[in-house]
């Protein structure tokens, strides 16, 4: 079984009941076992138009399904649970994001895996750093709290 890192986000209706709500459809998908789940955080949305903050999460599992058997089961949990897609970074009820898969690089125009962007999002790396503190991006070559320290220094510091 492969360790997977995933990003959970809500921003519409009940957040923290979305979250959980994830959480459970993630837990009965066969060939994925929850390991472990960060704590909630809210969180200012970045990107996008206007809108409500975001809770976020970070969730550790163990598969044995492939990254785009995993990617097309997170969709279908967020389509199942009313997510529609309309706005880029927009609110959203539901987002489960695949962030890392083991040590897999995965540079395709419908997966890229680690996420292209998770090393520049507080709301990322805080909840990961909280369940995966070493672990390390495998494009990066640093662990999830090097990247994590190194982001919030640079939002410190002035330009």
């Amino acid at each position: 079984m492969i360790p997977v890192y995933i990003g959970l986000g809500s921003n519409l209706g009940n957040r923290e009941e979305n979250l959980h709500a994830a959480y459970r459809h993630i837990h009965v998908i066969g060939g994925v076992q929850p390991v472990r789940c960060s704590r909630f955080y809210e969180t200012v949305p970045v990107g996008g138009p206007p809108q409500p903050m975001f809770l976020n999460a970070a969730l550790e599992v163990k598969t044995s399904l492939s990254p785009h058997e995993l990617l097309e089961r997170f969709q279908c949990i967020e389509a199942l649970m009313g997510r529609v897609r309309t706005v880029m970074w927009g609110p959203r009820l539901i987002d489960i994001d695949l962030l890392l898969y083991g040590n897999k690089i995965i540079d395709e125009e419908r997966l890229k895996i680690p996420h292209p962007l998770m090393h520049t999002r507080l709301f990322v790396l805080e909840p990961l750093a909280e369940i995966a503190p070493n672990m390390v991006h495998p494009g990066l070559q640093k662990t999830i709290l090097q990247l994590y320290q190194e982001l919030q220094t640079s939002l410190l510091t002035p330009a």
